[in-house]
């Protein structure tokens, strides 16, 4: 088994103001209670887990003000505020949690304002570094629009970088032609790389990493974890034991050996698990190996 020393990816790279993200990075999305709705079983323990990411060298953690909702972002504030001056918080704006625990559109340029502007306030920032647009398959015609909204926020000072989640080939190709995107987080996993069918589907990440290595902009993965374990991963699961690893940390090894543009942020609500995803930023993969898993 080849080591080698925790890699990193650069945010906003063609920008006056580029934030270095170590990889892996940290999701917070299951810190919330059952459904991604309410607080956790064990705060005490959730606080924990931010806290020690941090200190095993994590700088980018992932976050929503729709999960919980407010939760994450409470969490955070709790565990890390006043924040290390290279921490980077990704946040997402774009959709918003019904009291019936439903996923709604909120992606129209005053909607995207107040969600910004709750962002702000819940995470208790001036501005903030990055902020995902995240589509929604309700949200209509309204994507440029909206995406204009999130590039004059910018130019406010509310926040420093713009990202997008959940788009297809053809809206980031759009937005590369509208401004500067730092990130995209789209679907992506070993088991499930393009987009996936369905009302609760999403975009895939294989149907535009290209463009997003061309230009030296980040993949950030979602659901990299869930649409990965328990299927019949048999080449993982082989080459998990030939590195004497589990087979939830040969995924995170997969997707940081997969392309250097790679942010995977596995989330876990154990320690022991993220100390194990974070190790997993140590191995190389043999060449014949990473050919192998394909």
């Amino acid at each position: 088994m080849k080591t080698t020393s925790k890699s990193s990816v650069i945010i906003g790279k063609d920008s006056s103001t580029p934030l270095t993200a170590n990889r892996p990075g940290y999701g917070t999305m299951r810190l919330t209670g059952e459904g991604i709705w309410g607080e956790p079983k064990n705060r005490p323990e959730a606080l924990q887990i931010l806290r020690k990411a941090v200190d095993l060298g994590v700088n980018y953690i992932d976050t929503a003000d729709y999960y919980g909702p407010g939760v994450t972002n409470r969490l955070i504030t709790e565990a890390l505020f006043p924040y290390a001056s290279d921490l980077i918080i990704g946040t997402k704006v774009g959709a918003k949690r019904g009291g019936d625990k439903s996923w709604n559109f909120f992606g129209k340029p005053e909607q995207l304002r107040e969600s910004v502007n709750l962002n702000l306030k819940e995470l208790k920032q001036e501005r903030l570094s990055l902020v995902h647009f995240r589509l929604m398959p309700s949200g209509g015609d309204v994507f440029e629009d909206s995406l204009n909204a999130m590039f004059d926020m910018q130019k406010e000072g509310k926040i420093l970088h713009v990202g997008l989640s959940n788009v297809s080939r053809k809206q980031l190709q759009i937005a590369l032609k509208m401004g500067k995107i730092a990130s995209v987080q789209n679907l992506y996993g070993y088991m499930q790389r393009s987009t996936l069918a369905g009302p609760m589907g999403g975009a895939g990440g294989e149907e535009i990493l290209d463009l997003l290595e061309e230009r030296h902009i980040p993949l950030i993965p979602y659901f990299s974890l869930q649409t990965s374990l328990g299927k019949g991963q048999d080449k993982v699961e082989e080459m998990a034991k030939k590195y004497r690893i589990s087979p939830a940390q040969m995924n995170v090894v997969w997707l940081l050996n997969r392309s250097p543009w790679i942010l995977p942020i596995p989330g876990t609500t154990s320690l022991s698990h993220l100390e194990e995803n974070l190790k997993a930023a140590e191995i190389k993969l043999e060449p014949e190996d990473l050919a192998y898993l394909g």
